[in-house]
């Protein structure tokens, strides 16, 4: 596979210590390196000081504007074999422009989660309403997302649930849809004997971006519904709140009395994580595959939280600590949890067989790797057999290159 070259069009660069999503690109990058693939990195968004410097990798990295025409000459002379989109949003931005100048580069869409999924819960939450598929089927998001994967050569669906949605709701054909979650090392005995035991463990962590609602909104749980219930049977335990953007509302929430403390950004999550007795994560809505959670286990740190939360994350392995959605009955095994070391060590071994089985990045490589190898043999076989595809792309081509086209002039004037 030499001599390929990838686009990657980012929503934002890439911060793997701040997101789940930034650890994903990162790890898909690491695929296409392995492959000895060319890899170019484009956004639009302006780089914090907190984004990876993907020169030191060998990436090129390039600044792009939306609604120019100066994308036109770039991809053209860049020819990529492969584009990624980084979520539907970008390709609606950018995939008829692919599509017209460089009509044999495969697309790819990294879904990171269905935004339609977790932003109709959203909603629901809100509403007080309970998540329903008609309700998911009315909102216009999920027409726009569905749309792009359609669209696409190839669909990266990052967990079980959101696949089965796909397949049998929307009847998306299964050959522009791949199921890929996150891509991790083998946890093995060199890592474990490492870990810290039992006994050198102290406190609970929650840990997220917030800029994501979903964080935000376990927060505002853990204080309102859950950490009294803790505190009035461990009445010296510390709750530490993690994440990169910390907000004022949640800023305010810290009070050292009540052992609610919030740190901030983690320049090193990992280590944050693996001094942890208990990650605790009730999520209320959201999506995907939750990073929390699985650099919980890859730290030998056992969790407590929602359906929500553990949602297409462990198939048919029992989970890594306890999945409660009763407020009351959260507070009492993350209790058990923090008390119980047979509990404890238990919910650690699951959460390594959790690991080694579904996230392996050796495994989960080859799958993908032999996907598109597949589609690159017989791209005008597989875009023949996605006719629904072809249409909207050729619809979408029509619509927004003229709207794009019209801003492009506006912006000139």
């Amino acid at each position: 596979m030499q001599n390929n070259t990838v686009l990657i069009i980012g929503a934002v660069w890439v911060e793997p210590n701040s997101s789940a999503a930034g650890k994903r690109m990162l790890q898909l990058i690491d695929q296409f390196l392995e492959k000895e693939y060319h890899i170019t990195f484009a956004c639009v968004a302006q780089k914090s000081e907190k984004a990876l410097d993907l020169k030191s990798l060998g990436i090129e990295e390039v600044f792009i504007e939306l609604n120019n025409i100066s994308f036109d000459a770039f991809v053209k002379k860049l020819k990529p074999n492969i584009v990624l989109f980084d979520r539907f949003m970008i390709e609606e931005q950018f995939g008829w422009r692919v599509a017209e100048h460089c009509p044999n580069a495969i697309t790819i869409l990294d879904t990171e989660d269905l935004h339609c999924l977790r932003k109709t819960r959203e909603f629901c939450v809100k509403k007080e309403l309970p998540f329903s598929v008609s309700e998911l089927l009315k909102q216009d998001i999920t027409k726009r997302e569905v749309a792009s994967i359609l669209r696409c050569d190839l669909s990266l669906i990052i967990s079980t649930y959101e696949m089965e949605l796909l397949k049998e709701v929307f009847k998306i054909p299964s050959n522009v849809i791949l199921y890929l979650p996150f891509m991790f090392e083998e946890i093995d005995a060199l890592q474990t004997v490492k870990w810290h035991h039992f006994a050198e463990r102290e406190h609970f962590i929650f840990i997220g971006n917030f800029f994501h609602k979903p964080n935000v909104d376990a927060v505002l749980t853990l204080k309102k519904e859950i950490w009294a219930k803790v505190r009035k049977q461990l009445p010296k335990a510390e709750l530490h709140i993690y994440g990169a953007y910390v907000t004022q509302q949640i800023q305010e929430l810290n009070n050292k009395k009540e052992g609610f403390l919030i740190k901030g950004f983690a320049k090193d999550a990992n280590n944050v994580v693996k001094n942890a007795k208990v990650v605790l994560a009730p999520l209320n809505f959201g999506a995907g595959i939750k990073g929390k959670l699985t650099e919980a286990m890859l730290c030998g740190t056992p969790s407590v939280t929602t359906s929500i939360g553990a949602e297409g994350m462990a198939n048919n392995f029992e989970w890594n600590g306890f999945i409660e959605d009763d407020y009351t009955d959260f507070a009492n095994k993350a209790v058990l949890l923090y008390n119980d070391e047979s509990t404890w060590k238990n919910s650690q071994q699951k959460g390594i067989d959790i690991i080694n089985s579904i996230y392996s990045k050796k495994k989960n490589g080859v799958v993908l790797s032999s996907k598109i190898q597949e589609i690159q043999q017989n791209l005008e076989k597989h875009r023949a057999s996605n006719f629904f595809g072809s249409l909207l792309q050729h619809q979408t081509l029509q619509a927004t290159k003229y709207m794009s086209k019209w801003i492009e002039a506006k912006n000139s004037n």
